[in-house]
């Protein structure tokens, strides 16, 4: 199963760095507000939690990484993930691999979902996505960057 699904990462990861078709005039519509939703991330949000940033690096096509690739923070921090080089990027999370309890809070806690606890593509420099942790379970949280799974880009965050 787990190749099934790695091959067709690695498929999806080809098609994004690729280029590929131009999106028709919906597709652009609908990437628009997510853009800015994310670019347009409260440097502090209202609740006073705190932020914690990630850095999503990369040379385009033989180094790809989160830094730090390991992160321990405590419940209710927020994960500001940026793009800041060899986008696009995005991250996700293994559902076998969140505590019990975990994937429902982090669907709550990641706007604007490519699907199950996958996050939006950051397509352009300094783009943000922030991922709340608010009510998250302890433990570990293994993650990965779709089009760069491949190249290694994973990341562990622990909550504690």
């Amino acid at each position: 199963m787990r190749l099934i699904a790695l091959t067709s990462l690695l498929a999806l990861g080809a098609v994004a760095c690729g280029g590929g078709s131009k999106p028709d005039a919906s597709q652009a519509a609908a990437a628009v507000p997510a853009a800015a939703n994310a670019a347009a991330a409260p440097a502090a949000p209202a609740t006073g939690a705190v932020i914690v940033e990630v850095k999503m690096t990369g040379n385009g096509t033989t180094k790809a990484a989160f830094e730090p690739a390991t992160l321990t923070i405590k419940p209710g921090a927020i994960v500001r993930f940026i793009n800041v080089s060899g986008g696009p990027h995005n991250v996700a999370f293994y559902p076998d691999s969140v505590p019990k309890g975990a994937a429902d809070v982090l669907k709550k806690g990641m706007p604007n979902p490519m699907g199950d606890l996958t996050g939006p593509f950051l397509t352009q420099p300094n783009e943000k996505y922030d991922v709340s942790f608010a009510g998250a379970p302890a433990g570990n949280y293994k993650g990965y960057c779709m089009p760069h799974v491949a190249l290694g880009m994973h990341i562990t965050l622990t909550v504690q």
